[in-house]
């Protein structure tokens, strides 16, 4: 291949340079850690549980008044909570609140609104629903705009944050009004590393949300994936992790070094500060060559 010595030369290799990378044996990936077994519920605070399943976790709340559920996963892991919730209390499901739109979370809640439950998301959400609809994912019936939106049921109030674009375009953050240990989701998932090609998330914003995140007056968080709780220090680990590998990825590209040897320079750049994280290995060429798209063609 050719060396790269400007921009937007590089946006023409770009290409190129991602299929190469993925068939040279010089890149071949190591297996990531088995997918995650079985489901458990964690209770955080009086009527404040975590549940997961398998590899994904939410977060539901019990009140005097029902239950509001959060993200119902898949319509398997939707009945085992549902089962879970009714050894707990009688009480109906009320409503169930969306984090996002990725459907690894959301699919599933029908079965809660065949029981009368209200569905809730951020209204940036319900456009990507309409746009490549999913025959488990329900709709929402309320939506909210902008950056703050408060859910009530019974004693408690569900507080829902909305940081702007990062994981997407509709990713909320949730802290239950009694309980200071907020539901972050997909943005810092605790000792583990990004998805591979971290498809639809803006990385600078990623950061700029992760650095908001660190300001919160908070010593704990659920994530979307992995330990039921999960130290902040975790969340700024994810964003130093983001931080070095913009600028690793960055420093080969101004240096003209050609596309198909910086996944492996950059890896070798971040090993050291990062190995110990799940999946490093496997996943941290992928994220290169994702950022050499942010950095080649914008996104």
């Amino acid at each position: 291949m050719p060396q790269i010595t400007n921009r937007s030369t590089a946006i023409l290799w770009i290409g190129y340079a991602l299929l190469a990378a993925l068939i040279t044996p010089a890149t071949a990936q190591t297996p990531l850690p088995a997918p995650v077994q079985g489901h458990e519920v964690t209770e955080i605070g009086p009527g404040y549980f975590t549940f997961r399943h398998k590899g994904l976790r939410n977060i539901f709340l019990i009140t005097r008044d029902g239950v509001i559920v959060t993200d119902p996963i898949d319509p398997e892991a939707a009945r085992v909570l549902r089962e879970e919730i009714r050894q707990r209390t009688p009480l109906p499901v009320k409503y169930v609140v969306y984090s996002h739109q990725h459907w690894d979370h959301v699919r599933g809640g029908k079965i809660f609104k065949d029981e009368g439950a209200r569905f809730v998301s951020h209204e940036r959400c319900v456009a990507h629903f309409k746009d490549l609809p999913e025959k488990d994912i329900v709709m929402p019936d309320e939506t909210f705009a902008g950056d703050r939106y408060q859910l009530t049921l019974g004693e408690r109030t569900l507080q829902l944050r909305w940081l702007g674009v990062n994981h997407g375009d509709c990713l909320i953050v949730m802290t239950p009004d009694h309980v200071n240990v907020p539901f972050i989701v997909d943005l810092g998932t605790a000792g583990g590393m990004p998805l591979p090609f971290i498809a639809d998330y803006s990385l600078h914003n990623w950061v700029r949300s992760l650095r908001e995140l660190e300001g919160w007056d908070f010593t704990e968080y659920v994530g979307g994936h992995g330990i039921a709780r999960a130290p902040k220090s975790r969340l700024a680990e994810r964003r130093e992790y983001l931080e070095a590998l913009m600028s690793e990825t960055k420093r080969e590209l101004d240096a003209g070094i050609p596309l198909a040897q910086i996944p492996d320079r950059v890896a070798a750049a971040l090993q050291g500060r990062f190995q110990h994280l799940r999946g490093f290995n496997g996943i941290v060429r992928d994220n290169v060559r994702r950022t050499i798209t942010y950095y080649g063609m914008g996104w």
